[in-house]
């Protein structure tokens, strides 16, 4: 679905910069729960149109529903701001140079999974060649438009596409450990990004408050737990009390009554006991003692320790797989209880600075 135009200037780092601040405005207006009618009337089809597609999303996605399509507006809308914006920007040096064509295949798990990509191929100065996931393959194009409407510079630097990748520079793809071997195969020539499964932990010494349990139960079930950012394990001490964990989680306990997560619990919770496998179940979620990281939806992985110097250890030879890490124990790297789903501008997937890597391009 190619977005064209005819605009042949040059864009300049401060107009793209106001776009997005204009773009951040236009979704600050979307809460979690309800959207706030504009007052100006030159958007308001647009607001309209964005509204009606938010409520509607999960026909196409049953996992993308109003509540975690909001989550992820908002979100977004609190990092397009003045102060964030300037303060990422201001980490790089932009040459105004040649823009190169930068191949973005976009993974689907969560809404707007590859929305930062997109942020940091436009605002480097380059152009956008958007290969989206079918799980996820409305929104961006929207926002796009949006972006356009404000600034209609940029209907030269964004094209969306289904057909085959041609004529590009660069790639940045985001798929599973299967996907990476793939895009290795075909895009190893060019300078690439290409990410794989990642997951993210906790690590719990017993004496996290109420809140911060609480805090954690979002890090755990926003997006149903479908993102890299989730966290799917959790390391605790030979003598936990689970109960201090469980009780907290209860205030997502409405999420059991979403048909496609009771699927799975049920599913799960079926090939477990029929494997006469021990598991802990509060009727909404499962913990399983396991080693690995990438836990079903609706199972979180636990795994016990002596001492916490052991799990700093083993973290740092995982480090590969980890995605985040959850935890006030002074673990490295560690991101407060109710983070994981709220990333900075300058919180980079797998660690890698994707707008260095698009600077060094040119």
């Amino acid at each position: 679905m190619p977005i064209k135009g005819n605009t042949k200037n040059t864009m300049q780092l401060p107009e793209r910069i106001n776009a997005f601040l204009a773009l951040g405005s236009f979704l600050s207006r979307f809460s979690q729960s309800e959207a706030q009618q504009s007052e100006d009337f030159q958007v308001e089809d647009t607001f309209e149109k964005l509204n009606t597609l938010v409520g509607t999303l999960h026909h196409h996605n049953g996992w993308f529903t109003e509540e975690n399509v909001r989550f992820s507006l908002k979100s977004w809308a609190d990092a397009l701001t003045t102060e964030n914006l300037t303060n990422w920007i201001t980490n790089y040096t932009i040459e105004e140079t040649k823009p190169k064509t930068i191949a973005i295949i976009m993974a689907g798990n969560i809404p707007l999974v590859g929305f930062h990509d997109f942020l940091c191929v436009l605002m480097s100065g380059n152009k956008a060649l958007v290969k989206l996931s079918s799980n996820d393959k409305l929104l961006l194009p929207f926002l796009a438009n949006y972006l356009i409407k404000i600034e209609p510079k940029f209907s030269e630097y964004i094209l969306f596409t289904e057909e085959k990748l041609t004529d590009f520079d660069a790639v940045i793809a985001t798929g599973s450990n299967n996907t990476a071997r793939y895009f290795n195969y075909y895009f190893g020539k060019y300078p690439n990004i290409i990410r794989k499964n990642r997951n993210s932990v906790a690590v719990l010494n017993g004496k996290e408050t109420d809140e911060e349990m609480k805090l954690l139960a979002d890090d755990i079930f926003t997006y149903f737990g479908l993102g890299c950012r989730n966290v799917s394990k959790i390391y605790v001490p030979e003598d936990y009390n689970f109960q201090h964990f469980f009780n907290p989680m209860f205030s997502w306990k409405q999420i059991i009554n979403n048909n496609k997560y009771i699927n799975n619990y049920d599913y799960n919770k079926a090939v477990y006991l029929m494997s006469n496998i021990n598991l802990l179940d509060n009727e909404f979620m499962l913990l399983k003692e396991d080693e690995g990281f990438s836990s079903p939806i609706s199972v979180v992985f636990y795994e016990k320790y002596k001492d916490i110097s052991e799990i700093k250890e083993k973290l740092r030879a995982e480090n590969d797989n980890i995605q985040c890490t959850v935890s006030n124990t002074g673990i490295a790297d560690e991101i407060s209880f109710g983070k994981a789903q709220k990333p900075s501008l300058s919180d980079y997937a797998d660690g890698i600075d994707t707008m260095q890597f698009l600077l060094k391009l040119s």
